[in-house]
Order: C-alpha cells, then sequence, then structure tokens
C-alpha cells in the first residue's frame, strides 16, 4: 500500500506511519516475517497464538504492557485511515503489506483486546500449484477451467481458512486477457494476475453516518461500469440477492466465496443471505433464481490431522425439484472409492456436467485428449 509519489507530504506521513508501526509491532515481528504463519491471533498481552502450515500453537511472544498492545491496535488504525473509538468496538483494518487486521477491544472482548491478523500471501499460488501440491488433479483442473472460460457463475464454498481466496485467485487465472474485472471486497485481499482489474473496497460512514460504501452498493455500481467479470470476495449480506440477480441477467461468469460445509449447504447460506436484503421475496422464486443463478460449487475443507487445505467435492447445480429443493450433481469428490474421511482421492463419480458438449466444443482444442468428465467414460 502506497500513497501517491507526487504528494511528497502525504507519502513522509505514510513512511513515519509505518516506521511507527513497524517498531510497535516487533513482539510478533518475526511471524508477519514467517512464509509458514498465516495467522497471528493476538488475545491479550501474553497469549498470542500462530497457524503455522495449517495448525495452530501457542508462542512464547507478548508485548511488554497492555499500553503497548493498545498502542499497536491504534497505530493498525491509523495506517488504514480509522480510529478506535469506544462508538465502534470492532473494526477491520490491514498492514503496510497487505494482511488483514480485525480487531475487537473492549467491552465487546471481555477478556481484553484483541486483534486477529489473516497473512498477506505475498507468493501467488497458480491453479497449476493447487495440483502439484494435491489440493486438485489434472481432470478436476480442466474442469475448473472449462467453468471458467465458458462464463459459468462458480461459487466457492469453504469455512474460515481453508483456503477460498487462493483457490478464487487461482481460478481468475482462466479468464481471458482482455476482459474486464471488477472486484468488490470488504479489506482488499484477492491479487487477480490481470491487465484491466478495478479493485472496490468497502468504506464505513463517518462517526455522523455519513458517507461510507457497503458491498451491495459497490455490486450495484460495478453493474454500470461494464463488467467482463465480477468477483465478490465473500458474500456476507443482501448483497447475495444483487448478485444472484445480476449472474441471471447477463453477468455470466461471476466468482465469489460463502461459508459453508457443503455445496447444498452453500446454496442455503446465498439463500439466507439474500432474505437479509431490502427486498421481500418468496422462497420459492427466491430458490429458483438461486438455482439459476449458479452453475458450480466448489467445496473445499481443511483437514484436520495434517491441516492441508484441499478440494473435497466439485458439483454442479441441477435446478429445483418438485419440492422446490436444490438438486446437485456431484462431478467429483472425496469417499467416491469408499475410502472414508477427506484424506482419499478427488475422484470422479462418473457424472456427466451439462456444459460437457459446449466444453468439448469451445474448450479444448480439435485432436486434444479430453478428459472423463466431457467422454462419460474413464481412460
Amino acid at each position: 500500500m502506497t500513497l501517491p509519489a507526487g504528494d511528497a507530504t502525504e507519502q513522509a506521513t505514510f513512511q513515519v506511519l509505518v516506521r511507527a508501526l513497524d517498531k510497535l509491532l516487533a513482539p510478533i515481528r518475526p511471524f508477519l516475517d514467517d512464509p509458514a504463519v498465516s495467522e497471528v491471533l493476538i488475545n491479550g498481552v501474553a497469549d498470542i497464538y500462530v497457524e503455522r502450515r495449517g495448525k495452530l500453537e501457542k508462542s512464547d511472544a507478548r508485548f511488554a504492557t497492555r499500553d503497548d498492545l493498545d498502542a499497536a491496535a491504534r497505530s493498525i488504525a491509523q495506517f488504514s485511515g480509522k480510529r478506535l473509538t469506544p462508538e465502534e468496538p470492532s473494526i477491520e483494518a490491514r498492514l503496510p503489506d497487505g494482511s488483514r487486521v480485525h480487531i475487537v477491544q473492549p467491552p465487546a472482548a471481555r477478556s481484553g483486546l484483541c486483534i486477529s491478523i489473516r497473512r498477506f500471501l505475498r507468493e501467488h499460488r497458480s491453479i497449476d500449484d493447487l495440483v502439484r501440491q494435491g489440493s486438485l488433479t489434472e481432470p478436476t483442473l480442466a474442469l475448473l477451467k472449462a467453468s471458467v472460460k465458458l462464463h459459468k457463475n462458480v461459487i466457492i464454498s469453504g469455512g474460515t481458512g481453508t483456503g477460498k481466496t487462493t483457490m478464487l485467485n487461482a481460478l481468475s487465472e482462466a479468464f481471458e486477457d482482455h476482459e474486464r474485472v471488477i472486484v468488490i471486497e470488504d479489506t482488499t485481499e484477492l491479487q487477480i494476475r490481470k491487465d484491466h482489474v478495478v479493485y472496490f473496497e468497502t468504506t464505513k460512514p463517518d462517526r455522523f453516518g455519513r458517507g461510507g460504501a457497503s458491498i451491495r452498493e459497490l455490486f450495484r455500481a460495478s453493474l454500470r461500469m461494464r463488467p467482463d467479470r465480477i468477483i465478490v470476495g465473500e458474500c456476507r449480506g443482501g448483497e447475495a440477492l444483487d448478485m444472484i440477480q445480476a449472474m441471471t441477467s447477463g453477468h455470466s461468469g461471476s466468482l465469489s466465496t460463502v461459508h459453508a460445509n457443503t455445496p447444498y449447504d452453500s446454496l442455503h447460506r446465498l439463500e439466507t443471505l439474500a432474505l437479509m436484503s431490502d427486498i421481500d421475496m418468496p422462497l420459492r422464486p427466491l430458490r429458483s433464481q438461486i438455482a439459476s443463478a449458479v452453475n458450480v460449487v466448489v467445496q473445499i475443507a481443511r483437514l484436520k490431522r495434517s491441516g492441508r487445505r484441499r478440494v473435497i467435492e466439485i458439483a454442479e447445480v441441477k435446478g429445483l425439484n418438485d419440492d422446490d429443493q436444490y438438486v446437485i450433481n456431484s462431478l467429483y469428490r472425496v469417499g467416491v472409492d469408499g475410502q472414508p474421511g477427506l484424506d482419499g482421492p478427488l475422484a470422479w463419480t462418473g457424472a456427466v456436467p451439462s456444459f460437457a458438449a459446449e466444453a468439448a466444443e469451445d474448450v479444448f482444442e480439435p485432436g486434444e485428449p479430453l478428459p472423463e468428465w466431457v467422454t462419460g467414460r474413464h481412460p
């Protein structure tokens, strides 16, 4: 994060803030410099945990005094243009390297000020990296690339810290170079490696309720800015309805993430979020829109024993049945071969997606070997 080079005064102020913040964060600096650490969780002066390679462990780090911890929190907020005030006990911010920070202060935090730092991933992981790490297989890689190239709407579903943002970054590699991509997030995390990318970030109103821009407002604005692709970092509220309606009205090829444990649950989660909007829509038409809007769900999980993150299911949404329930066509999932748990291979279920013929025609080169999910038979 840098300010325009032309304003020397602002640049100098920015550098002063960075140096002061770096000094205040000295007790946890080794963790912020460790590429194996994905999160730093500060529950108090001497109660600091880190997540390293997917596993949580208590550290020996500590701040000297409570005042030092409070000063670090205030400096983080100031760097992001925010203030810690009694009227706002919980704020989101970021560090100079882009790491996402969430601060909760007393009395909301009963045991004292808490800070959660989600590390900014400096090393970009390509979608091919995910294959090498075992999160995807070659056929599932081809399936996801085809889904994106064919402008299918893709939802990445998973729990906290499962790698949804990493997967979304990777899938964006399949965008065409000429496409205009608009990214909307609460706090900037995504790194879309394409030429024409516009990043929008939410802002909160001031203490008098003036100004501010929500994800929903930014999404509506993005529809008037000629997007080829819209990426919503995470659906958390009523903006889900705007996204669903946009997906079914000419803005296909959108990507987003949602917190859910199964593809089926992800659709119900979108349903719940859409109902949080100010539009009163009956449940049946809403479900019909969601079933029509979402084409593919990628389910991600983090394995408890190893801490490894991986895709555990890829499913196509096939509409609603006669009982108005979502119909999910599981294309790949773990456990197909009877191996229990999530450690088994991500295996083909034998199902063929509705867009298989379209993929064979428009995605694969003539003479190129077609994967099993296109041909309907094992190679």
